[in-house]
């Protein structure tokens, strides 16, 4: 009998132990532990995936092809998911949630096997990855931060999203570093076979929560309705101005790496002409490069999640988080615009990413917490897939016409300095309709 009472007292102790240490970073309250680590180790596993695949991405479509195809492949992009949008809302409307993420985790690990097999059998895949790798991201993501808004009420959702959210910057940041490490090692087309092991083991972890979920008192999800997930934005102006946010920070965004690509390629084909590298190692170069730069954001993004947005929603709530992301942007495009050199752009990418993987990440998400299942679901994923790559569309517009008129690095920072304007008008726009639907 004294083993029981010795036992339990130090079981509670234990769990409160670790609650206080989480409390450093967010609220958790009891029983709500367990379902929000398994949430935070499959955004970790999902993003460190796809940051591996981001790197080799980069190294892939700007050694076979260069900055400006990249450009341009945004809007195929954009053009596949005008197909891609209604198909998913179509298998959200039949499939169960866990066999809607099974199901499409899995044909994106089976679209990797094919990737690596054309690769290694020595094709040039590097235009059709990057547009793959573009729809893959914004849909798991979307599909990701769905389920996750499907779990949680708005309150608890906001408290709960922060802790989630170092779970994506640690993951981001490991998978970048790892990708710029292994890239010595292994060659693009492994790298894709270590990126399917990971996603395999976030279909496990979607099982596991579901299966802790059945046990619970509440009652299942009910079916969503037949509606598509592009009436459902167009039918609310919520949902319109979230969309628009989401093109107009995208683009700004998108433009800004377009600047950064440029001095890289131009940078390392200048050392290939110095003799300074071989021609040979010129897609390697360029990936060690990607892999330290991503390492550096995501690092710097991972502080940022850990001690800043927990205490910034405190403060400050979901809705004047957004706010921070636009003013950080314009500080560094303005930067850029006076002294236009890769180590300056470099520096201010890695502070303007960081923070867009850190408060303006989670941020977004948070804002669906007050929608219904459908706006979860498809109105998410049309959001974080059409509507963001319609963003990178225009900017591959922007990018022609620059490239036509000869515009440097220091014209594209002054053309992002009036877009940051223009998202900082529509996040004005949030923040009123936001503050009714959540008091309604």
């Amino acid at each position: 009998m004294s083993s029981v009472v010795i036992g339990e007292p130090a079981s509670k102790t234990q769990r409160g132990l670790a609650l206080r240490l989480l409390s450093l970073i967010t609220d958790l309250h009891a029983g709500e532990a367990v379902t929000a680590f398994l949430l935070t180790a499959n955004v970790f596993v999902l993003l460190a995936s796809y940051y591996v695949l981001k790197t080799v991405r980069e190294a892939l479509i700007l050694s076979e092809a260069g900055a400006q195809v990249k450009s341009y492949s945004a809007a195929g992009q954009a053009l596949l998911l005008l197909a891609v949008v209604p198909l998913y809302g179509f298998v959200a409307t039949k499939a169960t949630r866990s066999k809607l993420i099974t199901w499409v985790t899995l044909f994106f690990v089976s679209n990797l096997a094919v990737f690596y097999l054309m690769g290694s059998a020595g094709f040039q895949v590097g235009v059709a990855f990057f547009l793959w790798v573009g729809i893959f991201n914004v849909l798991v993501t979307a599909q990701f931060w769905a389920y996750a808004n499907d779990l949680y009420t708005e309150e608890s959702g906001k408290r709960i999203f922060p802790m989630v959210g170092i779970g994506s910057s640690l993951g981001a940041w490991l998978g970048a570093v790892l990708a710029g490490r292994l890239f010595s090692v292994m060659n693009a087309y492994q790298l894709m076979l270590v990126a399917m092991g990971g996603l395999l083991l976030s279909i496990v972890l979607v099982r596991r929560i579901d299966s802790r979920r059945k046990g619970s008192p509440e009652p299942p999800p009910k079916p969503l309705s037949n509606k598509g997930g592009f009436s459902l934005v167009l039918s609310s102006r919520y949902l319109l101005l979230i969309a628009m946010m989401v093109l107009m920070f995208n683009l700004v965004n998108s433009l800004g790496e377009y600047i950064l690509s440029e001095m890289v390629v131009s940078h390392t084909k200048a050392a290939v002409d110095a003799g300074v590298i071989p021609s040979s190692q010129m897609k390697a170069s360029i990936g060690t490069f990607y892999g330290d730069f991503y390492g550096w954001v995501n690092l710097v993004g991972l502080l940022i999640q850990v001690f800043v947005v927990s205490r910034l929603f405190k403060t400050i709530g979901v809705r004047g988080a957004l706010f921070v992301l636009p003013l950080i942007a314009l500080g560094s495009y303005t930067l850029m615009a006076i002294l236009p050199v890769l180590g300056v752009i470099r520096i201010a990418k890695v502070f303007e990413n960081s923070t867009d993987y850190s408060i303006q990440n989670t941020a977004r998400h948070a804002l669906f917490l007050p929608t219904s299942r459908e706006a979860k679901y498809k109105a998410k994923a049309a959001i974080d897939t059409f509507f963001w790559r319609v963003g990178d569309m225009l900017q591959g517009g922007f990018v022609l016409v620059g490239t036509w008129l000869a515009f440097t690095a220091r014209h594209f920072a002054w053309i992002n300095i009036v877009l940051v304007s223009v998202w900082l008008v529509l996040i004005v726009g949030i923040y009123r309709e936001h503050k009714k639907l959540v008091k309604a």
